[in-house]
């Protein structure tokens, strides 16, 4: 039937024929102001919509409900607006499967026959067995709301314990089923965040923070984090507390197990760059730790121990990362030494699986996989058929094989099996979806920013396309915190790809595609070098006719919404549409919410100095709104339960624009309930997600989808 239905579709271009809609401006709720001003440095800085940073109260309640009824009302007019829902619908109805690990006897693995919400986690106890449910994340609520969030199993696979979090909030739940019996255990972990499940015996270690006060729960700061060790079947006011450091209560803290049950390691972590490092001996639970970095100035991340050594990933020294050696007996610095020296791309990850070292290499912001003896003696390269992004290979270190998955921009993941000795691989399983993958191209550009830097872009299109400068084009960034955007397979960009449009993913200065200095270059008061890589990336796309401003609509979520919030105010010409996601817009208060603090290490604070405060002041989404400009469209995005970029940050921001935008163009704000900074979104909410946010792309683009 679906088949049928393909190809019944018309998947080619067309232009509207019709003039364009008929615009006036829109009748947008009467936002209270009030007289809140802050002072920095001696600069007054009007805040009249502080009140909606109550998301408790009942008046910012009553405003939600009006914003959404006006963008309701609005999304309601596009008459495509449902096809696209359909379409998107059948694009999704595919199964997906991840790559299976094993753990104890069994083999674990998670599927998805197409439009369940939640993915469902299957056992199997031999590789080629059949599978047995074993969790359904589809029953934790009717609406899909309530998300499985992790999960760890003991290294004998006899516990398998599992996080939630309920409406989209960063706060986490852990419960506990017996993998033989299946049946959940009374075992509840509540108040964790930001937290894996590291077992060790019969029980884990874990980080939390105290029970916040229900008003605050959402938005306050998040303080006093404790690692603790639960043990099975005790009540968590039981469970034994292992490190605490209250005199520095913005400190935070991870802990994980060696493969081998030897060692406690633990990250201490105040930003999201840089760590402090420490190990014990799980000989003695109460042993004290040791300390191997006692600074934040760079990062290191524990792969595993092995023969009395710790095989450690960093930057120190070595900006696009390398793979070390510390004794466990010699751990000064000076004792450590390189396994896998610093390379010309980066290193991002390690597995260490069947006496091999696999080193995932990002080289142009596509993954290589390179495979070493343990010792660092280079053997070969694992073989990957396209340009994307690879994961995986993880296991035991007596394991004979392994699995990992690849994917694209046009290729859903596939799982591979992998032989370890051999150096070869079979497909495991492969996505069958309702999408011509081999119709379509990408390819990758580097064009030059305003200061000469040359920036890598991916351009993905169907074969043939015409520049012909009438195309509709996505052009997606972030920018921020080290996080590289390597090719990635998304149902949603689909419905551009088959109406002929473009998809464009620019990878800015500000992210790790290229190592720490790639990093530093878009931070702090390099920060407008993002903005500038992101203008010229679409002046790119314009100049080689890919597109035009006309058809070009832009999209970021989380930093990646401040990004579009900033480049909006300083170009707001070049774009006709823009879609901020969950976005950083205040610039001068982020840091005051929940984990806010920990950005500060790429965007510094307003009250650091008053030279950083000018800094932020002039870009802040908020507070550069101009007035008497013609802004593109803009439909911003976000949720109720967001507790990482929490919801004022979009409220406020919205409220401004709308203030001050007497243009006819419509400027909205999208609220939904039950949700947060997205992940864990139920499918059916990202699925009307989107069928709105292309509806009001096409439709302010002046371009009808063929469907």
């Amino acid at each position: 039937m679906k088949k049928l239905l393909f190809l019944l579709m018309i998947t080619g271009v067309v232009s509207c024929t019709q003039t364009k809609h008929n615009m006036q401006r829109l009748n947008y709720p009467d936002t209270k102001k009030v007289d809140t001003v802050d002072h920095y440095f001696g600069h007054a800085v009007p805040d009249p919509y502080r009140w909606l940073e109550d998301d408790h109260s009942e008046e910012t309640g009553e405003w939600v409900k009006a914003e959404n009824k006006v963008t309701n009302d609005y999304l309601a007019t596009i008459p495509f607006r449902e096809k696209i829902k359909e379409r998107l619908t059948q694009l999704w109805d595919y199964p997906k499967v991840s790559a299976p690990f094993k753990r104890g006897p069994y083999y674990f693995v998670s599927k998805n026959d197409g439009l369940q919400n939640q993915n469902v986690i299957y056992i199997k106890k031999t590789l080629d067995a059949g599978e047995e449910l074993f969790l359904d994340p589809n029953k934790f609520s009717d609406d899909g709301t309530v998300a499985l969030t992790n999960f760890d199993v003991s290294k004998d696979g006899k516990y398998f314990a599992y996080g939630i979090s309920r409406g989209g909030s960063d706060w986490r739940e852990f419960y506990v089923k017996d993998v033989n019996t299946g049946n959940l255990l009374n075992d509840h972990i509540k108040w964790v965040k930001f937290s894996g499940i590291s077992w060790y015996k019969d029980g884990f270690f874990y980080s939390r923070y105290p029970e916040p006060k229900e008003e605050n729960a959402l938005k306050g700061e998040n303080k006093n984090n404790q690692v603790f060790y639960h043990k099975i079947g005790t009540e968590q006011a039981e469970d034994k507390l292992i490190y605490e450091m209250p005199d520095v209560p913005e400190r935070g803290f991870g802990v994980s197990v060696t493969s081998d049950e030897k060692y406690l390691i633990m990250s201490a972590t105040e930003s999201t760059t840089g760590n402090m490092l420490y190990f014990k001996s799980l000989d003695n639970m109460d042993s004290k730790f040791i300390t191997l970095v006692d600074n934040f100035d760079n990062d290191f991340w524990v792969v595993d121990h092995f023969d009395g050594k710790l095989y450690v990933i960093t930057n120190f020294n070595a900006p696009k990362y390398k793979l070390i050696g510390i004794d466990v007996e010699k751990y000064q610095k000076e004792n450590w030494f390189d396994i896998i020296p610093e390379q010309e791309s980066v290193l991002q990850s390690v597995s260490m699986t069947g006496m091999k070292l696999f080193a995932n290499i990002m080289q142009d912001a596509h993954t290589v996989i390179k495979v070493y003896q343990m010792n660092g003696t280079y053997l070969y390269n694992v073989d990957i058929p396209i340009i994307g992004s690879v994961g995986g290979f993880g296991g035991d270190i007596d394991d004979n094989y392994t699995f990992y998955t690849i994917t694209s921009f046009t290729t859903p993941s596939t799982a591979y099996k992998y032989n370890i000795k051999e150096n070869t691989s079979e497909i495991y399983s492969e996505s069958q979806i309702d999408f011509e993958t081999q119709g379509y191209t990408t390819e990758q550009v580097f064009y030059e920013s305003n200061d000469g830097t040359k920036i890598p872009m991916f351009i993905t299109y169907k074969k043939g396309l015409k520049r012909n400068g009438k195309n509709p084009t996505l052009l997606y960034g972030y920018g921020g915190f080290n996080i590289s955007l390597t090719p990635y397979f998304s149902v949603t960009r689909l419905i551009w790809l088959e109406n002929g449009g473009v998809f464009a993913l620019a990878n800015l200065r500000g992210g790790g595609e290229y190592g720490e200095e790639w990093h530093e270059a878009g931070i702090k008061m390099h920060k407008q070098n993002v903005f500038d890589d992101f203008i010229s990336a679409a002046e790119y796309l314009i100049k080689e006719k890919y597109t035009s401003s006309e058809r070009l609509t832009i999209q970021g979520g989380s930093n990646g919404g401040l990004l579009i919030g900033a480049v909006i105010n300083q170009r707001p010409d070049l774009f006709a549409v823009a879609l901020p996601a969950v976005g950083v817009m205040d610039m001068l208060r982020y840091h005051k919410f929940t984990i806010g603090r920990y950005w500060a290490a790429d965007y510094g604070t307003s009250e650091d100095n008053e030279e950083m405060f000018n800094y932020l002041y002039h870009y802040s989404p908020l507070h550069s709104i101009k007035e008497n400009v013609e802004y593109p469209a803009v439909l911003v995005t976000t949720a109720d339960h967001d507790d990482r970029v929490v919801p004022a940050h979009s409220f406020k921001y919205i409220a401004t624009l709308q203030e001050k935008y007497k243009g006819n163009k419509p400027v909205l704000i999208r609220i939904a309930s039950k949700a947060g900074h997205g992940a864990g979104k139920p499918t059916s909410k990202i699925i009307e997600e989107y069928a709105d946010l292309w509806s009001f792309a096409f439709y302010n683009m002046n371009f009808t989808p063929k469907y």
